[in-house]
């Protein structure tokens, strides 16, 4: 058994030494614009919205405060870039991260457009909300403007895998999330999602500038298509990322603005990236799947209680 972890590590290793190659024999890409006009530079923000990037592809996946903040400040010390363009793709995520985006986004000098992809929903809505606008496709999903906690009861599991857990605590409620909630702790949890929910429903009518009981009364979690969303006041416009560009560059003020990208990360960033992603996956592979499941519930303990707008 052992010796297949073995050869899968070597196989992963020299996968990742290959690709290292490659992409040094690649020649390098260009920015999406090679010109000396005024510029709407188009900034992707894709995937579920969390603290820290993870996954296992280069780019590392998921929307995170740093990555939006870096993006932000390359446009605004860039003086040929005029305005930006965020295509949000996101069902949501973590709360402070989401919280932590919209207020990179309303701080942004430059006009700012949110281009909505398939999704932007829950978290991908609250980072759209302070954006000078949104458009969004008539079929795009947004709106499921909601709290949501999730708390795990894994005492029956541990049962019939034999295993026993001793807590040993200092605080009333410190081991609350560890089995089923009682009444009072549900009340607890309950209370703890309420205020995060009045925090949301405020600083979309701050955002979207609409009164705040309209807004509460359209977060009930429910989703919503574009074109519901715009008879709503959720959007703007409806249409894709040059409707989108096209706004952006008529809020300041440039006629025929180029559409920008900036270049993807250089060689080093992308195989330090890999290097790391593939010490990750060699070290799981070469551990034993009991311990891995072991560990993958140790994790969801520890990560509880989940408390995100998804």
């Amino acid at each position: 058994m052992m010796r297949n972890y073995r050869w899968l590590v070597v196989v992963i290793v020299v996968l990742a030494l290959v690709s290292a190659v490659i992409l040094l024999a690649m020649p390098g890409e260009k920015s999406a614009s090679n010109g000396t006009g005024d510029r709407v530079v188009v900034i992707y923000l894709l995937g579920a919205i969390e603290e820290e990037s993870g996954g296992m592809s280069l780019s590392g996946g998921g929307i995170t405060p740093r990555y939006v903040e870096k993006q932000l400040e390359q446009a605004e010390e860039d003086g040929k870039i005029k305005a930006a363009v965020l295509r949000v793709n996101s069902p949501g995520g973590s709360v402070a991260a989401s919280q932590q985006i919209a207020a990179y986004i309303e701080a942004f000098s430059k006009p700012l457009v949110i281009s909505m992809g398939d999704m932007a929903a829950s978290g991908g809505y609250y980072i759209s909300a302070p954006a000078e606008g949104i458009v969004a496709q008539p079929g795009t999903l947004t709106g499921s403007i909601g709290v949501i906690s999730q708390v795990m009861d894994m005492g029956g599991l541990y049962e019939k895998m034999g295993i026993k857990v001793e807590t040993i605590k200092s605080g009333r409620y410190k081991d609350m999330l560890s089995s089923e909630l009682t009444g009072e702790e549900r009340e607890l949890m309950q209370a703890l999602s309420d205020d995060i929910y009045d925090q949301f429903v405020s600083d979309v009518a701050a955002g979207r500038e609409m009164d705040e009981k309209k807004v509460r009364e359209l977060a009930t979690g429910q989703l919503f298509t574009g074109t519901q969303a715009l008879k709503l006041g959720l959007v703007d416009r409806l249409g894709g990322i040059d409707e989108a560009v096209k706004w952006a560059g008529e809020l300041a003020g440039v006629e025929d603005p180029e559409k920008f990208e900036f270049p993807p990360p250089s060689f080093l960033e992308q195989v330090s990236g890999l290097g790391v992603k593939a010490a990750i996956l060699a070290e799981r592979a070469t551990t034993p799947p009991e311990i891995q499941i072991l560990n993958y519930l140790q994790q969801q303990i520890q990560s509880l209680p989940r408390v995100a707008l998804e």
